[in-house]
């Protein structure tokens, strides 16, 4: 328990320092979103609402000041209002990351399937040439941009296959699509890892005795490689999790899909101050329990981290 809660301190201190560094980028550096959003003539405020966000957010107050006011709030859940249409941003945080944690999931899950199929491709291989095939993909999707993987899925599964629909409200086949693209561009580090871990497993020489008594090779995948593969798969998984969620970004963008990548695109492109500032903790948040979820774990798989969780209980 003490082990956990001094990482969720980290986790904290973390959001504590992204709060702030975004806020001194957003609003101590030159150039204002706020005061310049709201002095905008073409943003369509009413002085009342101008005079209303002017005093919520404290514009005419020291940076300083603004800072501890803004702080203060977030730590009750109040991120402020958006500048675009007043609604708060927490709210509207809220409606985005559903479908994000959606598409996040699924694309969770053709990562493992991705990982687990190169990887006994590149183990048990009949042919050499289809071994190193196996091996050599991490490297071949590693260089493959976001963008172009999606436009290439558009253009055979939507254009000419006709199987998907490009509006986003095609059901789990328009979510699926995307998905298998998110997946894709963000599954190499996984793979790679996980590929390089069981081969140097399968070389130890208590896998060659096992082998020679006759042991069958599925309990010796389940029982000695695959064991050994995860351990290290386990905190790159971690850190793809947190991936997960800033590559959907791209992926909704080219998709149309509703989400923290379009919310993200809108509140850039109208200089959204709170909306951006609550997608940066957000994110943040979710890479930091990623990691959390995986340091829990660990001890699972690896007897030799239990006696330091044994000894803080």
């Amino acid at each position: 328990m003490k082990q956990l809660l001094r990482r969720a301190g980290v986790l904290a201190l973390v959001l504590f320092l992204v709060y702030t560094l975004v806020f001194v980028v957003l609003v101590v550096l030159p150039g204002d979103p706020i005061s310049n959003r709201l002095s905008d003539p073409d943003a369509g405020y009413t002085p009342q609402t101008v005079d209303l966000l002017k005093q919520y957010y404290g514009v005419d107050k020291p940076a300083a000041l603004r800072y501890a006011e803004g702080l203060l709030r977030a730590l009750h859940g109040d991120l402020g209002h958006s500048l675009a249409d007043g609604q708060p941003v927490t709210g509207k945080l809220a409606d985005a990351f559903a479908p994000t944690l959606e598409l996040a999931g699924i694309a969770l899950l053709i990562v493992l399937i991705l990982t687990a199929v190169v990887g006994l491709g590149a183990l048990y291989g009949r042919i050499p040439a289809l071994r190193v095939a196996f091996m050599s993909v991490p490297s071949l999707v590693y260089s493959l941009p976001v963008y172009l993987v999606a436009v290439v899925f558009i253009q055979a599964f939507s254009f000419q296959l006709g199987w998907v629909p490009l509006n986003g409200d095609g059901g789990f086949a328009a979510t699926f699509l995307p998905a298998c693209v998110l997946g894709i561009t963000i599954s190499p580090p996984l793979i790679q890892v996980f590929v390089r871990s069981l081969i140097n497993a399968d070389r130890l020489p208590h896998i060659t005795v096992a082998r020679a008594r006759g042991i069958p090779e599925f309990r010796i995948f389940t029982r000695h490689l695959l064991p050994g593969a995860a351990l290290p798969s386990l905190t790159v998984l971690g850190i793809t999790i947190g991936y997960l969620m800033s590559g959907a970004v791209v992926t909704e963008t080219v998709f149309t899909r509703y989400g923290l990548g379009a919310l993200t695109q809108k509140a850039v492109q109208q200089h959204d101050q709170p909306v951006l500032l609550g997608i940066v903790v957000v994110n943040a948040a979710v890479f930091m329990l990623a990691n959390l979820l995986v340091d829990v774990v660990y001890p699972r798989f690896d007897p030799r981290v239990q006696p330091r969780f044994s000894h803080a209980r």
